[in-house]
């Protein structure tokens, strides 16, 4: 992207994979291709040609112990570490904020515009859920830091000229939690790629993603232990042992796919199962690119990319039964191919960097 900026800075919490909100951060930084990147800690293997092209400075705390795997850990100390950035030479700065990133020393003369995933969940809406899963040490660090890095976080939104939330699900944690209205804009999908999916008989059902807690695959894989047709597991992550362990034999796992995989598994698909609450969720986004109709939890990020009946269907209890009850919901009716990818391409990239474009031109003039 041309700007009337000379330099522009962009800011990621920490890139140590490539999941949705460092796919959204390679987006950026494929539109700026000559911006400094800067983050607490990058491990160069696990991210995108796009990120890895630029010159990117890290914090102090890349050097401690673990930075590189679990970089969260040391969120207390991220404040004083990012104040030491000195931005006096960028006119523009973009931050992807789920972390304390935006808490920047922003000079007078500069505009940040805050793309938000979502304010920190470990601290406002799912902190509960974090603390019960925490270990003793965990739990006592979360009373210690808790009111301070809250206190903290509320005070980092006041050098944000813009915020930009990726649903409308997190615009209104954006209000609710910093008082600030945003700009709504959905996160890049590869449409394209997903769009190209090959033709295949569709004869299973798909859970892909992280495989942790909150996003609930225990829920569905348990669900399939009722029914007698197939369920592919596509992902990684915590809760993937306990998964093995319960699941029955028409259960399948593909750990850790590519985007190739996906593509093929979504190729497969009856229907994509979402069971979880997401800020946004491009996983259901790729599905209908790939004309794989979903059944997904009705709750976040999801109820404004499927629409039920055309694209999908949902179900408003998180309980086996509702699950069950839903993919027999789903048996009976039949999805347009053509309404699934038309109602992917809402979420293009090409619709991402035009509406990026627009809101940078109203904020730099």
């Amino acid at each position: 992207m041309k700007s009337k900026t000379s330099k522009v800075a962009l800011l990621h919490y920490w890139l140590l994979t490539m999941r949705g909100g460092e796919r959204v951060f390679a987006e950026l930084c494929d539109m700026f291709p000559d911006a400094d990147v800067y983050t607490h800690a990058c491990n160069r293997k696990r991210i995108a040609p796009a990120i890895k092209s630029h010159a990117i400075k890290e914090s102090f705390i890349s050097r401690l112990p673990g930075a590189k795997r679990a970089c969260q850990c040391y969120l207390p100390l991220m404040p004083m570490a990012q104040k030491k950035w000195d931005f006096s030479e960028y006119p523009l700065i973009i931050s992807s904020e789920s972390g304390p990133i935006k808490g920047i020393r922003k000079p007078k003369e500069s505009f940040h515009i805050c793309y938000c995933h979502t304010p920190m969940r470990y601290l406002w809406d799912m902190y509960d859920g974090y603390f019960r899963k925490a270990s003793f040490s965990g739990k006592a660090a979360m009373r210690l830091f808790r009111d301070s890095l809250r206190s903290y976080d509320l005070k980092s939104a006041e050098t944000v000229d813009v915020f930009v939330a990726n649903s409308r699900f997190v615009a209104e944690r954006i209000k609710r939690i910093y008082n600030r209205d945003s700009e709504v804009i959905y996160p890049p999908v590869n449409t394209d790629f997903f769009g190209d999916a090959p033709v295949r008989e569709r004869n299973y059902f798909l859970l892909a993603g992280q495989l942790i807690g909150y996003k609930r695959p225990e829920l569905v894989v348990r669900a399939f232990s009722r029914l007698s047709d197939r369920l592919i597991v596509a992902g990684a992550g915590e809760e993937l042992a306990k998964l093995q362990s319960i699941a029955t034999n028409n259960v399948e796992f593909v750990i850790s796919p590519d985007d190739d995989q996906l593509r093929e598994l979504y190729a497969g698909a009856k229907a994509l199962i979402f069971p979880g609450v997401e800020d946004f969720g491009m996983i259901p986004v790729e599905a209908q690119a790939a004309r794989c109709p979903v059944i997904a939890f009705k709750a976040g990020g999801v109820l404004e990319s499927v629409e039920p009946g055309q694209t999908g269907i949902f179900f408003e209890n998180p309980t086996e039964r509702a699950l069950l009850e839903a993919i027999e919901e789903f048996q009976r009716q039949k999805f347009s191919e053509d309404a699934l990818k038309k109602s992917a391409e809402r979420f293009s990239r090409a619709k991402f960097r035009s509406e990026m474009e627009r809101v940078i031109a109203a904020t730099i003039g």
